[in-house]
């Protein structure tokens, strides 16, 4: 398989994963809404499969800037900047997912029972955060592939 072939089989499978990765984090935050359950796996994979999407957003960014960036903003100056911002919801939500797993984690050990209930709303919050962040990450993913990938004419694609 050639490099470029590579890299549009990742970034494929970097699309999917970020789709699974909202929906992963949804499940934790409804799981966790009234703070009295304990949903070690849901937290455990959800925060796993948002890290490995990310990992792969890394791993694909510097073929991205070489090959897509530049003429997706002269083509479609709107979308360079939805995926600018995709970039930061990426990362929003990594943050939350981990920040949930680290309180949830937490909770069991809290000294009070007060401590126990903050960290577990905390990780709520965080959860339902990280799946709101993953979904607009996603969806303006979704959106600038439609208008411009790997696939395209440019720098790394066919001509």
């Amino acid at each position: 398989m050639s490099e470029l072939g590579l890299v549009r089989a990742v970034a494929h499978l970097h699309g999917h994963l970020g789709w699974l990765a909202a929906a992963a984090l949804a499940h934790p935050a409804w799981i966790l809404r009234g703070g009295r359950r304990r949903a070690r796996a849901a937290v455990a994979l959800s925060t796993a499969l948002t890290t490995l999407a990310v990992g792969l957003g890394l791993w694909l960014y510097p073929h991205y800037r070489a090959c897509i960036k530049h003429e997706l903003f002269v083509e479609a100056p709107a979308f360079g900047w939805l995926f600018e911002r995709k970039e930061h919801a990426a990362f929003g939500a990594l943050a939350f997912a981990w920040a949930g797993c680290l309180a949830h984690a937490a909770a069991p050990s809290a000294r009070s029972p007060e401590a126990r209930r903050a960290l577990a709303r905390a990780a709520w919050l965080a959860f339902a955060s990280a799946a709101l962040f993953a979904l607009g990450a996603a969806a303006a993913g979704t959106a600038v592939a439609s208008v411009r990938g790997f696939e395209a004419p440019g720098p790394c694609g066919p001509r």
